[in-house]
């Protein structure tokens, strides 16, 4: 039997004594990294909150099995929060209704969450009104005409999501923590949508989470972390809809699982200050837009590696003016070869250029 069918539907229930320790612990450092990334300057703030935003948005796809483009994700991101970050790829209407979504939960985390906004939420998602190549409803709660879900049936919607709204939008009687883990699984069990109501519950967590910090720039990706751990997510999710009122497992791995993406945010710091200290260091060195560029991309994060082809790829200029901008960057030891040669010759940021005391700084992802 599934919760949504218990007589006491939706009166949840948790043990707080097995929840007080692991909540206290990711109060404190959820307080921790937010004073920490207040401390940086707007800029660097500014990047940290980019790269969180375009991984939560990239992962919280991935979850549900599906892969976007990371730099036209970053594009519509960064230019909704006026940032230059160079000539990349335009994102297509998908990319830019996933960000929509996104933003508007966590920069509008105080606004009220309504009936009309999760619609719009769910319209974004699906521009085509296509789940693939099936067709399905969107901007409207399901009708179940495709089939009856492991859900309630279409008939209880309405007063379903008007329960669970009322609930949302109360001042919160416990912590907003607890009610962000709460409200991803109220709401997921509801399944309102045809689809998207995964990526939707996550933004509905991210909107409370943002509530609790009063805040909304993003330095951490719960996101990130649930794809990492996305086989134990679909466990206890399915192991809590199957059981009884008491969701207790639910929220005791929804705190672990947000207190370990909140550890993994000092990563991203971390790449922000080695970029900050990198440009520190060159200073002094007179680059052209296109070197600019390119030393800005391989800095974020680059797919495989940089060649001659590819440096003109993202500059839009011929592989001779290419070359012409990679020797002088290799002279002064800000790039280094690769041992390969020819055409195949690729390029990397020198360890100097990477880290503090020459360590490394991850600058390529795949072969």
């Amino acid at each position: 039997m599934y919760v949504h069918e218990l007589h006491d539907w939706p009166r949840f229930r948790w043990d707080m004594d097995r929840l007080a320790e692991p909540l206290a612990s990711v109060r404190h450092r959820q307080g921790r990294l937010i004073g920490r990334m207040e401390s940086l300057g707007f800029n660097l703030q500014q990047e940290a909150v980019l790269r969180t935003l375009t991984a939560d948005v990239l992962k919280s796809s991935e979850i549900e099995g599906e892969e976007l483009e990371a730099d036209q994700v970053r594009s519509s991101i960064a230019r909704r929060l006026g940032m230059d970050v160079g000539a990349l790829k335009p994102p297509d209407r998908h990319v830019e209704g996933v960000v929509e979504m996104m933003l508007d939960a966590t920069r509008h985390y105080d606004q009220p969450l309504t009936a009309e906004r999760l619609f719009d939420w769910n319209a974004a998602l699906f521009p085509t009104g296509r789940s693939g190549m099936t067709k399905i409803r969107v901007g409207a709660w399901r009708d179940d005409s495709t089939g009856a879900m492991e859900a309630p049936p279409a008939a209880r919607l309405e007063r379903e999501m008007t329960a669970f709204l009322e609930w949302f939008n109360r001042p919160a009687d416990i912590d907003e923590v607890l009610k962000a883990g709460l409200s991803h699984l109220w709401f997921v069990t509801i399944h309102p949508f045809d689809d998207g109501n995964g990526r939707i519950a996550r933004a509905i967590a991210d909107m409370a989470l943002a509530r609790s910090e009063k805040s909304p720039q993003r330095f951490y990706s719960m996101s990130t972390q649930i794809r990492q751990e996305r086989a134990a997510y679909y466990d206890i999710l399915e192991q809590t809809q199957k059981r009884t009122m008491d969701v207790t497992p639910w929220m005791d791995w929804f705190l672990g699982c947000l207190g370990r993406a909140i550890d993994d945010a000092h990563s991203i710091l971390g790449a922000v200050l080695v970029k900050a200290r990198f440009w520190e260091r060159t200073r002094g060195v007179s680059l052209n837009e296109r070197q600019t560029l390119v030393l800005n991309r391989l800095l974020d994060g680059f797919d495989g590696k940089l060649t001659t082809s590819k440096y003109a790829k993202l500059t839009k200029s011929s592989q001779d003016t290419a070359l012409r901008d990679i020797l002088p960057l290799v002279e002064r030891g800000i790039l280094v070869r690769g041992p390969e040669g020819g055409r195949s010759t690729s390029y990397a940021l020198a360890d100097a250029y990477q880290g503090e005391e020459g360590t490394t700084h991850e600058t390529t992802r795949g072969t």
